[in-house]
């Protein structure tokens, strides 16, 4: 059965070797049209190799994968005219003005006379740039950059956009006003494939994908992945001197590791209850005051971080197993 039709991306056993190095191991899943598709890996995980594959502009070494319908190996070109794609280092042209660029890629897409008056006038508005039109892009700051390369990547408006990394090195505010122009796009029924490694990114979108040493290892809503992945449980340590205790807790025979978050620590055990007795006698001995231990839904950091761990433990780094 061909699930283009209701998928705007499948991918099947998609692989992209490098020499011995296997960047993509044999990756499969599907983004629906319309939904908001989160990538999520930490740096050199494979997010970028992956979506340059989708986008056309790198070969796989095998499996298959389709964008919008089209084969990723025989029709990129019809892929790269139905897209648009935003990479993580800004692709503008710094000593064009805002209006400059606009109109540059404006022309790549072959848009009508009447579509680039429209279209330019609407992504200098999303982009908050219409006084700054001839502005040279390189004295922008960096949430304008981001929003009129996005505003460049979509000026054609594609069904399906690539985000890769699109908030990375920016501050939060401007991380924050992206996201609402995402939501603005899948409202509009755009597919947006999105890589990240923010962790509270992660919770704006419809499904997740968690790739690690080019292996998927999990995907899932966010609600799913937090309830149904996560096998240990994950208890909320308060308590004063926090990192102190936290030195101690990890070296607990019950308890599988401890970490900082906000102002106290969640802690990982494969049993609540027994970690929870350990914990509180060991700190009440240590001269530790304890507002509160209590067992709470895992955030998504705490279930990657444990995903990760698990899968690091069933198979080394490729870097050692190349040696």
């Amino acid at each position: 059965m061909d699930r283009s039709c209701d998928n705007a991306v499948v991918v099947e056993n998609l692989e992209k070797r490098f020499g011995p190095f296997v960047a993509v191991n044999r990756v499969s899943f599907s983004v629906r049209r319309g939904e908001i598709f989160g990538f999520l890996g930490p740096n050199g995980a494979g997010k970028s190799t992956t979506i340059r594959m989708l986008c056309g502009i790198l070969a796989p070494t095998s499996g298959r994968g389709t964008v919008g319908g089209f084969d990723i190996r025989a029709q990129s070109e019809e892929i790269k005219a139905r897209i648009g794609y935003m990479s993580q280092k800004f692709s503008l042209y710094q000593d064009l003005t805002v209006e400059e660029n606009i109109d540059f890629y404006s022309g790549i897409y072959r848009l009508s006379a009447e579509q680039r008056r429209r279209r330019k006038q609407w992504v200098l508005e999303m982009a908050g740039l219409a006084e700054h039109r001839h502005r040279l892009t390189a004295v922008l700051s960096g949430g304008w950059k981001q929003r009129l390369a996005l505003g460049c990547a979509i000026v054609h408006q594609p069904p399906i956009v690539f985000l890769d990394e699109p908030t990375s090195g920016v501050d939060p505010v401007s991380r924050r006003q992206f996201w609402d122009l995402i939501y603005q796009m899948a409202g509009e029924g755009v597919t947006v494939f999105v890589t990240t490694h923010y962790m509270d990114e992660a919770e704006y979108c419809d499904r997740l994908a968690l790739i690690y040493r080019g292996e998927l290892i999990a995907e899932g809503t966010p609600e799913a992945l937090k309830t149904t992945l996560m096998k240990d449980d994950v208890l909320e340590v308060v308590c004063d001197r926090p990192e102190l205790a936290m030195a101690r807790i990890e070296r607990l025979a019950s308890v599988k590791e401890a970490a900082l978050f906000g102002r106290g620590l969640h802690v990982v055990a494969e049993d609540g209850a027994r970690a929870a007795t350990d914990m509180e006698d060991l700190l009440a001995a240590s001269g530790h005051s304890i507002e509160r231990i209590e067992r709470i839904t895992p955030s998504l950091e705490d279930v990657f971080v444990s995903l990760i761990e698990a899968h690091d433990r069933a198979k080394p780094p490729q870097a050692e197993v190349h040696q």
